[in-house]
């Protein structure tokens, strides 16, 4: 068993699952992988089990928060050392995954595969409003994150606990965020995010909007409310 988990979050990635996984099984045999289902609608669980891809597959669709603690619930069952979020679409590449593993191992509790970590943002509002998230990020915590938005992030084994055994545990920067106040370390390392293979991003503009809204007044308000389990 490696140390490595990749947890790969499927929602109806029928046209990119083959992709992501074939090249994970021939370039990158040394990282164990699942892949969770997450109630897809179209042939990506049929696609999964012809290939005999590892597979765990929700009945029902729970969202990326639902699905991602699943993953992490099997990831923290067997005993995985880190888990790394890995979006099923084709954005996020392997070959990072090396030196995100060799940052964690400096003694951080997460890392965060950052497009920003070497350069500036642009401004696109979706850039704008990242640039919001990292400056609500640095007010509640005193840490910058260049790249709160980035799908890509590796945990440790006691981030992985968390997330299998606490609810509400998405992952989301207002959660990195809940996380670096109680006291979780967390690093960037620089990637490129390749396009996305095929189909399109349920971030339209609106919905984007909403998402960084929802962000910003959980990071601002909400978080000052969150109790971890057994406190």
């Amino acid at each position: 068993m490696s140390e490595v988990l990749i947890v790969i979050p499927a929602f109806n990635e029928e046209a990119n699952i083959e992709t992501v996984v074939g090249e994970l099984i021939r370039d990158y045999p040394q990282y164990d992988y699942i892949v969770v289902n997450d109630g897809s609608t179209d042939h990506t669980r049929e696609i999964c089990r012809a290939r005999g891809y590892h597979l765990l597959d929700l009945p029902v669709n729970l969202g990326l928060a639902g699905c991602f603690q699943a993953g992490m619930k099997y990831a923290h069952e067997r005993g995985y050392a880190c888990a790394v979020q890995f979006d099923g679409d084709g954005q996020h590449r392997p070959e990072y995954i090396a030196p995100m593993k060799a940052k964690l191992d400096e003694g951080y509790d997460i890392v965060i595969g950052s497009r920003f970590a070497a350069g500036k943002k642009g401004y696109s509002p979706r850039m704008f409003g990242s640039r919001l998230i990292t400056a609500a990020i640095r007010l509640t915590t005193g840490v910058h994150v260049a790249d709160p938005t980035s799908g890509m992030r590796m945990f440790n084994r006691e981030m992985i606990r968390e997330f299998a055994c606490n609810l509400n545990y998405g992952p989301e920067p207002d959660t990195v965020s809940y996380l670096i106040r109680q006291g979780a370390r967390v690093a960037e390392v620089p990637v490129q995010i390749a396009p996305r293979l095929a189909g399109e991003s349920y971030l339209k503009p609106f919905v984007a909007a909403q998402y960084m809204s929802r962000i910003l007044i959980s990071i601002l308000l909400i978080q000052n409310f969150r109790r971890r389990k057994g406190t």
